[in-house]
Order: structure tokens, then C-alpha cells, then sequence
């Protein structure tokens, strides 16, 4: 492992304090920019007073196929972490079935020869949309028409309907087309392809972080068993709960299955194979240890069948989940956090459950232990489990007031943290609570800058992607709102934005003599900012890392 040099320059007598406002980007337009319309007055002092550019945070920048594909919290923090560009999952997955590499692997021969062998079903499991953030479609589509040409007769797809990194309610923009590939695929009789349950992304299967076990059991119950509403179409479902009730998005569209006769028409047994074809790990982790585990104690699997199981790629690497999967993830290393543990440095990384993984795992490139347990401090401070937009102060204050402590005790010369408001609560679609999750994290981040004030530190305030920046759908074309032809009110969007995010850097004490770098009005991404740190901590960022935002005086 390389060590890092230090620089002629010392780092502050106070800490470097990295505060990522998860979902707060720069908008492109006025109207549906819950940022823009928050009072927010320490982020505008930021703005007029502190070091500050713009940093690119989707697309290629963040290792992505392009730019057409909007960032997330998971290759944002890799980027932020690891101070360079990966490519993603999307990009890894859309290489290896273009190239045939994945269904050549030893993974999918043996799902298939298993299938053969036992007479069983292929089962899909996934995040069904093209949103590129979890899953893919095409993904999906590919996967069951190789399955036909290796003489797979039956497969059954779980649907998780999205409503978060697509429309709202967009659900049967899928579900339509893909019942017609599907009956493209069977129209020869010679396989019997079709959807065998769903529900909604927050509502089953797709919990992270241990928060939510109970939306694990429902999947489980919904997918495994067979267990739940029955439909005789997933249109029929989707059209049904909508009705049942009204205003509800896709996300959290209660679970259903498809059943005929009375009879479920594709529950998992002994023999099938099973994979889960989400590429990003958050939301996999939970599901695929069901699967897997054999002390597992969380809830009742019984009957647990007994299948072939794998992930569109392994999740965990240190914990080696899941066992098997179909494409190799990025093989990430010298994250900043690894080099700076080598250094010496002590660190603190804190957030709540729901972006705790992101300052840990996703920063310290998908790596789920400390690189030193001395001089590394990992804090979860747990989530309420009830609607963001309920609560869209979340637990801002709560990790403030543990970075105060810390701030004030200088044992940590290096602390990240992650506000996750604006994101889980831009996610929900609900423009007045996402406006007052902004205003939360400006809240604390005032009380932030009076203590590395007080303390001579520094503080670095960016973003990983966008989301409540853009609460509104535009046309594409004119950039008009686009409004619900029912209600005439603006068609709220929860998906991550396309635009940039903030970089501020503020150094009250003056003692870096910080200039703003000559490659940071050159469209840096968030890749930077792990070099920016290291400097400002003393060191000199390795040379193959993305140029820092900031330039030092001698």
C-alpha cells in the first residue's frame, strides 16, 4: 500500500469536516426547485462568500454508461471516495451481455444446467424499469430470451414497480410492453414465460441497512410462497390497488400476486433457480441473505426451497454476498479512507441508517469493514421507519450534534457525514416536505460552520447527485411544467436529477490560503473531492486520483 506524502502546507489546527447533502443539486429550472425556494440562508452565504464551483454528478463523470443516466447515492459516494471513475454497474452489466461473457460464466451455466436437471422454473426477481440506477429492463429482456435458447421452458418474473427513478406512477408504461415481449416470447408454445408477483420498491423486498426486515418478509411471502393478493394480471393488480387506494405511487403499491384457478402461478420450490438482477448492491444485500443464509433467524422462511440462487453481482464483497453472481462488480481500491488509515489519520464518518452504508460501505469502495478499527469511527444513528415526508427533518439534528462533539474534542482530524433529506424526502414526489428537508440541512449546516470556526477547521459542503432540485416534470423541449391532466397540479417528479451539485469550502481561519484550482472551472466531478480533502488535510493526493477543486499556498 502506497503512503501519502505530506505536503509543505499543514493541515488546519481543527478538522476537515465533509458534509454531503445527499439529493441537493443546482436546478436547471425555477419552478419545481425545492432548493431554490427553501430559506436557506447559511447555503447563499456559502454561495457568495466561500470557496464555491459546480461539480458534475451523473453520467460518465461518475462512471456511468452516459450522460443520459442520472447519478445515485451508491456511484456518488464510490466517486466521492475513491477520487476516481469507475465504470458502474449499468456499464459492467450492458458489456457483459453485449459480449455474451455473462451467459458463457460459470454462474448462469449452472443456473441453467440446474433448471435442466430438476425439471425447474427460472426465476427473475428485480427492480423492474429502465431507470439504470437499480436495475435495467433490457437487462431483464435479454436474460429471458437466452434462457429460451438454452431450453429454459418456464420462467416466472417478480416485479418491484419503481416510481422513484422513473415516473411516479409509470408502472404500466412497463408492465404493457413487457406482456407483449413476454407473449412474443411464448408465441411458439414452446416456453411458458410470465409475471408471478410484485408490489412496490418501498413496500417489499427492497429494504437496506437492516432498517425495514418486515418489507424483506413480504417479499419473501410475496415472491417465495405465494402468499398475498391475488390477480389474474399484473395490470389487473396495479389498476386495483390504485383504485383501493387513490394518490398512491408505484413505490408503494402493496404486493400482489398472479395467480390462476386460484392458484399461484409462480411460486419459488425445490429445483428452480433464482436471480436477483438488480446490479446495485443497497437494496440486494437483504434479499439475497434470505436466500442464503443458513442461520438466518430474521423471519420464518419456512418452506425455505431449496434453489440455485445469485445476484446480478456480488453485493458485498467482504461478506460475500451472495455467493454467486453473474458480472464481476468494479474492483475498487486506495479509496481515500484506506490511505488515509495508512497515514495515520483518524476519521469519523456518521449518518443515519438510511445513508449510513453510503459514508462507510459505497465510500470505502464497497468495502464493508474499517481499514483500521483503531482510528476508525463508524456511527449509525437509527431512522425512524414511517413516511420521509412525515418526518422530513429526519435525523439532521441528531448527527449535528454528534459532529459538534466531535468538532469540539479535535481527536478526528478527518469527519464525513451525510444529510440524507434531500434525497429520501425529494424521492417522495411531496414538494412542501422536501422543501423543509433543505431547509433542515441548512439549519444544521450553520451550526456546523460556528464550530469549525470556532475550531480552525475546515469545512467542504457538496452533494452526490440531484434530486430536490427538480419536484417537477418539464417537457424535455420547452422546459414547460407538465401538469396532471386529472388535477391541473404540477406532476411531481422523484426521481435524481440530471444537474450539478454545489461545492463550497469554507475556511474561516484563513490559514490554507485556499484559491480556487485552475481545473476546477474545467467541469470537475465529485471525483474531486477526495483529493481537495487530502490536501487540505496536508497531504498530497496520489497522481493517478482526479485533480483537487482547490489549490494551496506556499
Amino acid at each position: 500500500m502506497e503512503t501519502l506524502r505530506k505536503s509543505k502546507v499543514p493541515g488546519p489546527t481543527g478538522p476537515v469536516v465533509l458534509a454531503i447533502m445527499d439529493g441537493v443539486g443546482i436546478g436547471k429550472y425555477s419552478e419545481g426547485d425545492a432548493v431554490r425556494s427553501a430559506l436557506k440562508p447559511h447555503l447563499d452565504w456559502l454561495k457568495a462568500n466561500a470557496l464555491a464551483c459546480q461539480l458534475k454528478a451523473h453520467g460518465k463523470a461518475v462512471g456511468l454508461p452516459s450522460d443520459a443516466d442520472m447519478g445515485n447515492s451508491e456511484v456518488g459516494h464510490n466517486a466521492i471516495g475513491c477520487g476516481r471513475v469507475y465504470d458502474q454497474g449499468a456499464m459492467l452489466v450492458n458489456a457483459a451481455i453485449a459480449s455474451l461473457a455473462m451467459f458463457r460464466g460459470e454462474v448462469w451455466t449452472k443456473l441453467i444446467r440446474n433448471c435442466r436437471e430438476h425439471n425447474g422454473t427460472l426465476h427473475f426477481i428485480g427492480l423492474f424499469s429502465d431507470g439504470n440506477v437499480h436495475s435495467h429492463l433490457d437487462h431483464l429482456k435479454a436474460m429471458l430470451i437466452q434462457a429460451k435458447k438454452d431450453g429454459i421452458r418456464k420462467a416466472r418474473i417478480h416485479i418491484l414497480l419503481d416510481g422513484r427513478d422513473v415516473g411516479e406512477t409509470s408502472a404500466l408504461n412497463y408492465v404493457d410492453p413487457f406482456e407483449t415481449f413476454l407473449a412474443g416470447l411464448n408465441a411458439d408454445k414452446s416456453v411458458d414465460y410470465r409475471i408471478a408477483s410484485g408490489g412496490g420498491r418501498m413496500a417489499i423486498t427492497m429494504d437496506r441497512y437492516n432498517a425495514n426486515w418486515a418489507m424483506v418478509k413480504r417479499g419473501w411471502d410475496t415472491h417465495v410462497r405465494g402468499i398475498g393478493p391475488q390477480f389474474t394480471s399484473a395490470r389487473e393488480a396495479i389498476e386495483a390497488h390504485r383504485k383501493a387506494k387513490p394518490g398512491v405511487i408505484d413505490q408503494d403499491l402493496p404486493p400482489f400476486v398472479i395467480a390462476s384457478g386460484g392458484k399461484p402461478v409462480g411460486p419459488i420450490v425445490d429445483g428452480d433457480s433464482v436471480i436477483y438482477f438488480n446490479f446495485r448492491g443497497d437494496r440486494a444485500i437483504e434479499i439475497s441473505r434470505a436466500f442464503e443464509d443458513d442461520d438466518f433467524d430474521t423471519f420464518d422462511r419456512s418452506p425455505r426451497p431449496t434453489v440455485e440462487y445469485a445476484g446480478m453481482m456480488q453485493y458485498d464483497g467482504d461478506l460475500k454476498i451472495p455467493k454467486q453472481y453473474l458480472v464481476t462488480p468494479p474492483a475498487i481500491n486506495r479509496t481515500m479512507g484506506e490511505l488515509l488509515s495508512h497515514a495515520g489519520v483518524r476519521q469519523l464518518a456518521i449518518s443515519e441508517t438510511q445513508k449510513y452504508g453510503h459514508v462507510t460501505y459505497f465510500f470505502n469502495g464497497n468495502r464493508s469493514g474499517k481499514f483500521d478499527e483503531k482510528l476508525e469511527e463508524y456511527v449509525e444513528i437509527p431512522s425512524d421507519i414511517i413516511p420521509f415526508e412525515q418526518r422530513p427533518w429526519m435525523k439532521a439534528a441528531e448527527i449535528t450534534d454528534y459532529v459538534l462533539n466531535a468538532i469540539r474534542e479535535n481527536k478526528f482530524p478527518f469527519i464525513r457525514l451525510n444529510f440524507p433529506n434531500g434525497d429520501m424526502v425529494g424521492h417522495t414526489g411531496v414538494y412542501q416536505a422536501t422543501q423543509i428537508a433543505v431547509e433542515t440541512v441548512d439549519l444544521c449546516l450553520g451550526r456546523l460552520m460556528e464550530a469549525v470556526k470556532e475550531a480552525r477547521g475546515i469545512l467542504v459542503v457538496s452533494a452526490d447527485h440531484g434530486n430536490a432540485d427538480d419536484m417537477f416534470e418539464h417537457d424535455d423541449k420547452t422546459g414547460k411544467v407538465k401538469t396532471d391532466p386529472i388535477t391541473g397540479k404540477p406532476q411531481a417528479k422523484t426521481s435524481h436529477s440530471l444537474n450539478p451539485v454545489p461545492c463550497y469550502i469554507y475556511d474561516p481561519a484563513g490559514t490554507a490560503g485556499l484559491t480556487l484550482s485552475a481545473a476546477a472551472s474545467k467541469g470537475l466531478g465529485i471525483s474531486s473531492l477526495a483529493a481537495t480533502c487530502m490536501m487540505l488535510l496536508g497531504f498530497v493526493p496520489p497522481q493517478d486520483y482526479d485533480k483537487s477543486i482547490v489549490e494551496i499556498k506556499n
